[in-house]
């Protein structure tokens, strides 16, 4: 089938409205008519910098829409269902899956295509185009694996329930799953962008005592204060850890880099306290090295150093948790969709998050 979408034709370039050709959903792959999908950093990222992939090829992953139609071994879904789109691909039954930790799946190639089939996504000419993180949500319409979806209520709205996909269980899961925060730790997040904001809301719900948002942006830090930040840190107005390690009387428990740049993955790490643990969220370059000292970062420091993939999440389970919560009023999805844009406005969209100038924006069609 046809569908419309922004299409990345060369790395650093715009992106290109343009038509492209969906098989039709095999085996337990699911057709869903994309709803909304957000603008995130890292298929910025992507687009910009020397990750590879054949182009042409169609990104997106924070995707929320309505089952169009079903594979004829897919078991979960049916027509009409509100679903999610999350990147966490994964083959269900090994080790890891069993265990939820579905975000290290050993085997995610079995919810793909393999080389002998033909490609989910093509030009009308007939040539392959990549699916980024297996939805390549920036179309009308997606074709991915069951395994990529889960179902929502229909009555959250779809530009929030696009969110909870990857900000959302990626910041909260952050502090909630990776960290395992406990009510009275004091806690850092630098960088207070959708994922940070959404890492200050796990904070509040684990009950941290103090939570510190560190951003340049006088705009994200009032956001941040709307979202549970009991103190705000501007760097321009004097070293971060420092003010860190002043208002905490030495240093917080974990510190959250969101931004994925190595000097500030060391101040995460230089604004613990003893026993603290820096988790590492944002993406960083391909070649970036961090310089550590062992001796008073781990053995006198006692301080631990952790990446982050996907808030250690169990989206099966932890998106229509969340979903739950925005329904209840507990998790604030309303003030993290900063706008909503159509698909011909993604390059300016993407403009605005260059420039820090919002959290989301949400394409809704």
């Amino acid at each position: 089938m046809k569908s419309k979408a922004a299409v990345l034709e060369k790395v650093g370039e715009p992106f290109v409205i343009r038509e492209i050709e969906l098989a039709e959903p095999a085996g337990r792959e699911v057709l869903v008519q994309v709803k909304a999908v957000g603008l995130c950093q890292t298929d910025m990222s992507i687009a910009q910098s020397a990750h590879q992939a054949p182009m042409p090829a169609v990104l997106g992953h924070e995707v929320a829409g309505v089952v169009a139609a079903v594979g004829p071994d897919v078991t979960e879904f049916a027509v009409g269902d509100h679903v999610v789109g999350c990147l966490v691909t994964h083959c269900g039954h090994c080790d890891r899956c069993r265990k939820g930790k579905l975000y290290a799946c050993r085997h995610p190639e079995e919810a793909r295509r393999g080389r002998d089939q033909a490609p989910r996504i093509t030009t009308p000419e007939g040539q392959p185009v990549t699916q980024f993180f297996d939805l390549g949500g920036f179309a009308e319409f997606s074709i991915t694996h069951e395994n990529n979806l889960v179902a929502v209520s229909p009555e959250i709205p779809f530009d929030r329930a696009a969110l909870l996909g990857c900000g959302v269980v990626t910041g909260a899961g952050a502090a909630l799953k990776s960290a395992a925060l406990q009510a009275g730790d004091n806690v850092a997040v630098i960088g207070c962008g959708g994922v940070g904001l959404s890492v200050i809301q796990g904070a509040v719900l684990a009950g941290a005592r103090r939570i510190i948002a560190i951003d340049l942006q006088p705009a994200k830090l009032e956001l941040a204060k709307r979202f549970g930040a009991t103190d705000l840190v501007n760097p321009a107005d004097g070293d971060p850890v420092e003010r860190v390690r002043e208002l905490t009387g030495g240093g917080v428990d974990a510190a959250f880099e969101v931004i994925g740049l190595a000097p500030t993955a060391k101040q995460a790490l230089d604004m613990l306290t003893k026993d603290g643990t820096a988790y590492l969220i944002g993406v960083q370059k391909p070649g970036t090295v961090l310089e550590i000292d062992p001796l008073m970062t781990f053995n006198g420091g006692q301080k631990g150093i952790r990446g982050v993939s996907m808030g250690s999440t169990n989206f099966k389970v932890d998106v229509p948790y969340y979903a739950d919560l925005y329904l209840q009023g507990r998790y604030n999805l309303d003030d993290l969709v900063s706008r909503t844009i159509s698909l011909e406005e993604i390059n300016d969209g993407y403009e605005e998050l260059k420039k820090g100038e919002v959290a989301r924006s949400v394409i809704t069609f």
